[in-house]
């Protein structure tokens, strides 16, 4: 909520630096312009049969709340939607690229347009969470919108990759680590979905108790925090299966047993910040790192379920001749 208003930042392109910049009655101005694009999303959502969750909004008193003006925040929403707009131009980019190569593959083409549209859907949902002041389940979808835009676009990239490159077998029984690999990321998913909901939670607090108090958030969480920490252990053990086949299975050299490798890195990485943020008062600086480490392993994992979809087809067209 550093930017009250979209896509501008309190009604500039640059966004202030201090206080002094806005009208003394700020907050009422761009609480009344948030209050306008709901009612149009209220609207919208109960003509799409949404009714539950249009009332929902309609009737939420936090979206009532304007936050004073933060510089730090203002900025950095500043800079996200700034990097939105680099990867809005990027994509369209590989775009124009992909539909250069639609006589060699179509459906490259096909997929880099879709996901162009997702990215611009992705910037109406994130104005869409500014204008519900950071409405729970509005976050959800905005997280996971981002991670299939991620996803879609590393199959891009590797489809492409595979324009001019040959893949040979490099790894024996490639449909059971495929199974299991996916229902690793099966899991995953599920645990951001838990995780966004640990940080739905906190905001409460915070909003609660101030950052004064900020040591003791943890000890007011409730179940979701319990079942999202239990949940690690799972993934751990999952991914340790995995990456103990993967080097009964796979060549020390090939690609799929040096993802392995990384993925099992970031999953350390990952139960360090996440256990680090409950045992030290969850520091500031590792909500955004422990994000992107989850971030990072959806991403490897997904990579690593594409390479071993080509070995599967390898053994099957090699079986078959």
């Amino acid at each position: 909520m550093g930017c009250p208003d979209w896509p501008k930042c309190f009604g500039s392109w640059v966004p202030p630096t201090a206080v002094s910049q806005l009208p003394d009655n700020y907050q009422e101005i761009y609480l009344n312009k948030r209050l306008e694009k709901n009612d149009r999303f209220v609207k919208m959502l109960h003509s799409l049969g949404f009714h539950k969750k249009a009332e929902e909004i309609k009737q939420n008193k936090a979206i009532l709340v304007e936050g004073e003006f933060n510089a730090i925040k203002t900025w950095i929403e500043y800079i996200n939607r700034l990097t939105g707009a680099v990867i809005g131009l990027l994509v369209i980019a590989t775009f124009v690229y992909a539909y250069k190569l639609r006589k060699e593959d179509r459906t490259l083409a096909f997929l880099s347009f879709a996901n162009l549209l997702l990215v611009i859907f992705q910037g109406w949902i994130g104005s869409i969470v500014v204008s519900t002041n950071l409405l729970h389940w509005m976050i959800t979808v905005h997280m996971l919108l981002a991670l299939l835009i991620v996803c879609l676009l590393l199959y891009v990239h590797y489809r492409a990759y595979k324009l001019n490159h040959t893949f040979h077998q490099k790894t024996e029984k490639p449909g059971s680590l495929y199974r299991l690999l996916l229902i690793g990321f099966v899991l995953m998913i599920v645990q951001v979905v838990w995780g966004t909901q640990v940080r739905e939670e906190i905001d409460m607090i915070a909003l609660q108790f101030g950052n004064l108090f900020r040591s003791e958030w943890i000890s007011h969480l409730g179940v979701d925090f319990m079942i999202h920490r239990s949940f690690s252990l799972v993934l751990l053990i999952v991914h340790l299966w995995f990456v103990y086949k993967a080097y009964v299975f796979s060549l020390r050299r090939s690609s799929i047993f040096k993802w392995s490798q990384v993925l099992l890195l970031l999953i350390f990485i990952e139960i360090i910040t996440g256990a680090s943020m409950a045992y030290f008062g969850i520091p500031a600086f590792l909500q955004p790192l422990h994000l992107l480490v989850g971030s990072l392993i959806i991403g490897v994992q997904f990579v690593i379920l594409l390479q071993l979809s080509d070995q599967k087809r390898i053994v099957l067209n090699t079986t078959n001749s």
